[in-house]
């Protein structure tokens, strides 16, 4: 099934680092991508990338994803030269123990790995689960080697690779590279439209959806899709009522989450359009967390809105697992959706 995505291009987006705060490397990779796809490309101050096609039609839609990732910024370090970290984005600290690191510092990036107290000597306060504030990372060197190189601010990234997992795919940063990667098929597909169509690659995403809510570059939509990932809890241990999504079952169409409730007149036309291109699609109702939506919502005082979901197991860990079929879905589904929108289309109650 991955022959369905171009994973040379999906395993650069995902194993890059692009901390939140530092999306620059995987906005660099975002240009190169646009460049013979889109007319003109515009980046505000505070990184977010806007990329238009046709500009100057009659009326827009916004496409958006966020680049950011969840990692962390060195907190303190201490006498022995290991250091503590804050969290940037949202983590379950118990998922990080023996995890390697990328340290970003001003000299380079530099190799470390979460400590781990051996099975041998664990006490049973050891076996409990620690809070971020507990770990620390160990870079292999002394301590005044990691004083020279390290500074309190430097930010620290998970060291991952992307791989095949039988019919899926997994690593680091499937949110919201993998969202990411379809918009940039997206545009690479989208021919003639008549609309005005913008591309929102956002940053800082993952510590409150502040690159969309700041957005720098004047748009003014009729009506805004946001591509994300989603909780498949399809595993084994949870109640298959508290799956949210299931892996391979096609595109997640968001009706709620924590941050947003989704026009319904987009809901109805994302569907009618799925149906009639037989694309496979399920509903997303997840009670806690929050996109771009919430953001792309308020534009302008009120914009209707639609969300869009890559199915993800395992999420915020450095091993999530994703269905190249549902990013396929997820990528059709966008692009007939655009083909379809025009001027004097009407996405109110």
């Amino acid at each position: 099934m991955t022959d369905e995505l171009h994973m040379p291009l999906v395993t650069e987006l995902t194993e890059t680092s692009g901390v939140v705060g530092d999306e620059g490397p995987i906005r660099s990779i975002i240009e190169r991508e646009l460049a013979d796809h889109v007319d003109q490309i515009q980046v505000d101050a505070m990184g977010n990338l806007v990329a238009t096609i046709n500009p100057g039609a009659d009326a827009a839609v916004v496409i958006g994803a966020h680049m950011d990732e969840i990692g962390f910024m060195v907190r303190h370090i201490d006498d022995d030269g290991f250091l503590t970290l804050d969290a940037l984005g949202g983590w379950d600290a118990s998922t990080l123990r023996a995890q390697r690191v990328r340290v970003h510092t001003a000299s380079g990036t530099m190799p470390g790995v979460i400590g781990a107290v051996p099975p041998h000597t664990k006490s049973d306060d050891d076996a409990k689960a620690p809070k971020l504030t507990d770990l620390r990372v160990d870079m292999g060197l002394d301590a005044d080697r990691v004083e020279d190189t390290v500074a309190v601010g430097d930010l620290v990234s998970l060291e991952q690779r992307t791989v095949v997992l039988g019919e899926y795919l997994t690593g680091k940063a499937l949110d919201d590279r993998i969202c990411v990667y379809a918009l940039l098929a997206v545009a690479a597909a989208i021919e003639d439209p008549a609309v005005t169509v913008h591309l929102a690659f956002t940053v800082q995403e993952e510590v409150g959806l502040r690159g969309a809510e700041a957005l720098g570059v004047d748009i003014d939509p009729m009506v805004a899709l946001a591509l994300d990932t989603t909780v498949a809890n399809d595993i084994p241990g949870i109640d298959s009522g508290q799956a949210v999504t299931r892996l391979g079952a096609g595109v997640a169409l968001k009706l709620k989450d924590g941050s947003v409730v989704t026009s319904p007149a987009v809901r109805r036309q994302l569907q009618t359009i799925a149906d009639a291109e037989e694309i496979a699609l399920q509903y997303e109702v997840l009670p806690r967390g929050g996109t771009d939506t919430a953001r792309f919502q308020r534009t302008h005082g009120a914009t209707p809105v639609g969300a869009l979901s890559v199915p993800t197991r395992y999420l915020h860990t450095a091993t999530e697992v994703a269905s190249p079929a549902d990013v396929r879905a997820l990528i059709d589904l966008v692009v007939a959706f655009v083909t379809a929108a025009a001027p004097d289309d009407n996405y109110g109650l």
